[in-house]
């Protein structure tokens, strides 16, 4: 297998200039503290500063340099082939709120950029999902009917402007794409202008339950507030109400490609397997059409750079590829019944929200969820409360999901327990990654491009799953609740907390 050369990891590049605040301590306070500098979290601080609350947000690493920064930033409510599904999970009124959760929230995007005079390459473009078999038509045309049902504008159509021959197409009409990075510092900056304090580099730790909770961070800051909105992309207070058995994570992959062709216009993403979506951005004056899909649970695929390579190939299969000038890969989470949990974090809590489980279409979701956390805060009503609440049971699809799930979690950790290495570190090459044996136990080495040798236990500090080697982005991977550890063992994704043990090793008497 030819591998790509390294490129930059996403075309999303975020320049915020944070000014300097005052340095959080042990008795600081706040009205409200957001954990997670995504869209949830920015958008969030943007509404509640500009309403007089006294907002702190606190971001582990950079903001917008997580999820957000490696999307591909569609502003949509056509959220793949879901209506249909979720009428016949949920019914047609439920069903329609999520709809109007997320046309709402399109429209206040639109709305904001506007009022905020937000340079951010707004465009409009219609929507597609399309179908090269005649196997999905069915499926095209149930959704067409939900649309029809839900007051969904929508059309079937046998054209689209890809180099493709297709079956089938449902068109949604009047959607968008924009540069969320843009759009998301435009509003840091009028956040911080109204008030709100943003911390990077800052993790929480915990929070502390009751009427005036409080959050802890890994520095030893305490800050006292009256609600807090955990909105990092797992939520850092998963102890409360399980959510690690209550979701599953999705990576998925981006190559940003130049064309000697025209694009021809619209979004698009397939009916079909394996997953491609496809739409074009602009890298200054150049086009640039962005391709994904290859999606696969988080930890569970054994070589990443397939999932490039096979995006390559499909590029080179619609276009004279001149270039790929990025590629960079996401991570999502999926529910037990794939609507997103937005609201108090347990049904005992009345001052901790929780928002995740976007399901890929974080853009609209994650603006809805700010909107309705804001209300909550605020003390306002919100008709889609119920919708969202992430107490929610329902008998199907949510137990078959919790069992299948669980089922997969239980499956990783007893074959990463049963998996025997025979690789020892000094077989590595620089620029190469794999599990190895050292002092005859399994452990995880990656030789860097230089020849030094970094060597991690393997065990997740979450649950004590067995991390796997992403080759595409250089992680140990969790195939049971999708935590990421750079090659040095530092935790890039959650749910864990805790980094990879390093191991001190001599890579001759390490072969025992």
């Amino acid at each position: 297998m030819k591998q790509l050369p390294e490129f930059p990891q996403s075309y999303w590049t975020s320049s915020v200039r944070l000014p300097e605040f005052p340095p959080l301590t042990s008795d600081t306070e706040a009205d409200v503290v957001i954990v997670g500098a995504g869209i949830t979290g920015i958008t969030a601080a943007y509404l509640l500063s500009r309403a007089g609350r006294k907002t702190i947000l606190l971001e582990a690493g950079r903001i917008l340099n997580g999820t957000t920064g490696h999307t591909t930033a569609k502003i949509t409510t056509q959220h793949d082939l879901i209506y249909d599904e979720f009428i016949n999970h949920f019914g047609e009124d439920k069903t329609r709120l999520y709809y109007e959760a997320n046309l709402e929230a399109m429209n206040f995007m639109r709305e904001t950029i506007a009022t905020e005079s937000i340079d951010c390459d707004l465009a409009d473009e219609p929507s597609y999902i399309y179908t090269e078999s005649n196997l999905a038509i069915e499926n095209l045309e149930n959704e067409l009917r939900a649309y029809e049902k839900l007051g969904i504008s929508g059309e079937l159509t046998d054209h689209i402007a890809l180099p493709i021959e297709i079956k089938a197409a449902l068109l949604m009409p009047s959607q968008a794409r924009f540069h969320p990075l843009s759009y998301l510092m435009a509003l840091t900056n009028k956040a911080v202008e109204a008030g709100a304090r943003i911390f990077e580099q800052t993790t929480a730790m915990k929070v502390e339950d009751g009427d005036a909770p409080v959050v802890l961070t890994e520095a030893g800051a305490r800050i006292r507030c009256g609600h807090v909105i955990c909105a990092s992309h797992f939520p850092f207070a998963d102890w409360k109400g399980f959510y690690f058995a209550r979701m599953h994570a999705e990576r998925s992959y981006v190559l940003g490609v130049k064309i000697e062709e025209s694009y021809g216009g619209g979004m698009y993403i397939n009916a079909d397997n394996p997953k491609r979506s496809i739409r074009i951005a602009a890298d200054g004056q150049e086009p640039l059409v962005l391709i994904g899909g290859e999606g696969h649970k988080a930890g569970q695929s054994p070589c990443t750079i397939r999932h490039y390579d096979a995006l390559k190939t499909f590029a080179d299969s619609l276009y004279r590829v001149r270039e790929i000038a990025y590629r960079w890969s996401a991570q999502d989470l999926v529910t037990l019944d794939k609507m997103p949990y937005i609201g108090r974090i347990t049904s005992g809590s009345d001052r901790i929200f929780v928002a995740t489980g976007y399901r890929k279409w974080g853009m609209t979701n994650g603006t809805a969820a700010a909107r309705l956390l804001t209300n909550l805060v605020l003390g306002q009503e919100d008709r889609y409360r119920e919708l969202f609440d992430p107490s929610r049971l329902h008998a199907d699809p949510d137990i078959k999901s919790f069992v299948t799930d669980n089922l997969d979690v239980a499956k990783q950790l007893i074959a990463g327990k049963m998996d025997i290495v025979y690789r020892l570190p000094s077989s590595l090459i620089p620029g190469e990654g794999a599990t190895v044996r050292v002092n005859g136990k399994r452990a995880g080495a990656y030789r860097d491009p230089e020849g030094k040798l970094h060597v991690v236990d393997t065990t997740c500090t979450h649950m004590g799953c067995e991390t796997n080697w992403n080759d595409g982005d250089l992680t140990w991977d969790c195939p049971c609740h999708g935590s990421r550890f750079s090659y040095t063992g530092e935790v890039v994704e959650g749910p864990a907390k805790e980094p990879l043990t390093v191991l001190e090793v001599n890579e001759v008497s390490s072969v025992t």
